[in-house]
This record gives structure tokens, C-alpha cells and sequence, in this order.
């Protein structure tokens, strides 16, 4: 189980990763990981931060594939928890580092109130947070 949970906490970690990316990198173009700098340093960046989530997605793969399948439910309330943990965590990290600290990106740069986004964001993440521990909790409750 604590296979099926990791694989799915990474898993979530990928896939909100690589959402990130395509959706406020790509196709909004809201931002990219470095606005401070060249459009090619931009894209390389961006690249970077890819291949990154894109490792971490594979990773979590492998081990969800040697997890016990994720059938009764008890094992998808723990898929879909840790899923839903790892993607909030990765979020709200992200934001609280990337755009509240070191100030290197908001959620949409071009936006006349860019904080606005950027706490948006921060709520969406805790509210993925508190929903994935709420399955994992509930799941635990179940096997017991």
C-alpha cells in the first residue's frame, strides 16, 4: 500500500506538473518558469521544468505498476488521496516558493492584479490538499 500511495503522491506531482506547464506555459502563455530573462532562456527553462515532471511522471508509473492494483476501494480512495496530496503540495510549494518568495513567475503576469491569481492558485492547491487527506483518512478508516 505505501508502493500504491508514493507511486500516486509522484503520480500527481507529474501530472499537475506537466498541466502547469502546457496549460499557464503554453497555451495561455501566462508565464514561464523565468519571465526575467531572454525568450530563449524561457523556453529552455520550460524545458527543463518538462523533463523534470515528465521523469517524475515515469517514475511514478513504475511504481503504481508494482503496487497491488488499485481495485477495492480502499486503494483508490489511497491512489486517488495521494494523487491529490502530491498534486496540492507540488502546487502550493510552487506558488508560495516561485511566486510569493523569490518572485519569479505569478500565475498570470500579464494581469493587472497578479496577486489575485497567484492566491487563487494557493487556495485550488490547499483545496487538493484537504480533499486528499480526506480519501487517504478515509481510506485508512476502511481497512481498519
Amino acid at each position: 500500500m505505501r508502493k500504491l500511495f508514493l507511486g500516486a503522491f509522484l503520480f500527481g506531482v507529474g501530472v499537475i506538473g506537466m498541466l502547469d506547464g502546457i496549460i499557464f506555459h503554453q497555451l495561455l502563455q501566462w508565464h514561464s518558469m523565468v519571465m526575467y530573462r531572454t525568450k530563449p532562456d524561457q523556453v529552455v527553462s520550460d524545458g527543463v521544468f518538462h523533463l523534470a515532471v515528465t521523469t517524475v511522471w515515469f517514475v511514478a508509473t513504475l511504481l503504481v505498476l508494482h503496487s497491488d492494483p488499485p481495485t477495492a476501494p480502499p486503494q483508490r480512495r489511497t491512489f486517488w488521496g495521494g494523487f491529490l496530496l502530491g498534486g496540492g503540495l507540488f502546487n502550493l510549494i510552487e506558488g508560495i516558493v516561485d511566486h510569493h518568495l523569490l518572485g519569479v513567475h505569478h500565475v498570470n503576469e500579464y494581469a493587472a492584479n497578479p496577486l489575485g491569481y497567484d492566491l487563487l492558485f494557493d487556495a485550488v492547491a490547499v483545496g487538493m490538499i484537504g480533499w486528499g487527506y480526506f480519501l487517504t483518512r478515509k481510506g485508512k478508516k476502511v481497512r481498519t
